[in-house]
């Protein structure tokens, strides 16, 4: 829930993006178990869910799919959130939900049984590598590699900062604490303070690295340069 509405509602990638690659990464760990090569296909199945998405959508950002503006001032936010409602816009994303489902399954499926790429040497993902540092079993691991670069090297908010709070949220849900309330989920702010700190105060990617990456070798290979690492050990470190 804590990635619902674009990353604790600051309005970045919509939650259904986020989910889709979760499920993407889950059936890349049934099909090729972990390390490299499922963490790629996690990846380039990922790529695909954003350009399926964006097809269907025009854009990926929760704030610019809803028109709510979730990353400025927070006075403007009530008026703007009744509109959202008396406009039907819960149902309109319940019925985007639903029929992103089929969409999403079908491209995984495409992606998946397609000739097998070739693996860089690890580390692949920003996220899985994150994931793996926060004690995250080697499910959850390649589940999270699709984040990678802000999902599927997209350049949108931070694969790794998405990846620690999903890892987080499931921590708190097995320990009983299921604060639903995901836009006051302290838990999750905290998470976003230290990232923030760490990153020069940027959600996206694309910003923090200065360009998007061109393939997942690149972003292999930046991470193999240090690339992040800040970032991650922050993140880590919670």
């Amino acid at each position: 829930m804590p990635l619902a509405g674009g990353i604790v509602g600051y309005g970045y990638q919509c939650g259904m993006l986020w989910g889709a690659a979760l499920a993407a990464g889950a059936q890349a760990y049934r099909l090729f178990g972990t390390g490299p090569q499922a963490e790629t296909e996690a990846v380039l199945a990922a790529q695909r869910l954003v350009e399926a998405f964006r097809a269907r959508n025009k854009h990926i950002n929760c704030s610019e799919i809803t028109e709510l503006d979730r990353k400025g001032s927070t006075k403007g936010q009530p008026v703007q959130v009744f509109k959202f409602f008396i406009k039907g816009g819960p149902i309109l994303c319940f019925r985007m939900s639903a029929n992103y489902a089929r969409i999403a399954l079908s491209e995984i499926n495409t992606t998946l049984s397609e000739k097998l790429s070739e693996a860089p040497p690890p580390p692949v993902s920003c996220a899985a590598m994150l994931a793996q540092k926060m004690g995250a079993s080697e499910l959850h691991t390649v589940m999270a590699a699709g984040f990678a670069g802000g999902i599927g090297l997209s350049g949108g908010a931070c694969g790794a900062l998405g990846a620690a709070i999903w890892i987080d949220g499931m921590t708190d849900s097995k320990e009983g604490d299921r604060n639903l309330d995901f836009l006051k989920n302290p838990i999750a702010q905290a998470t976003i303070d230290r990232y923030l700190e760490s990153a020069d105060y940027e959600f996206e990617c694309s910003k923090i690295v200065g360009r998007r990456f061109e393939n997942i070798a690149d972003h292999a290979a930046y991470l193999r340069a240090g690339g992040c690492s800040k970032i991650i050990e922050a993140l880590a470190a919670g």
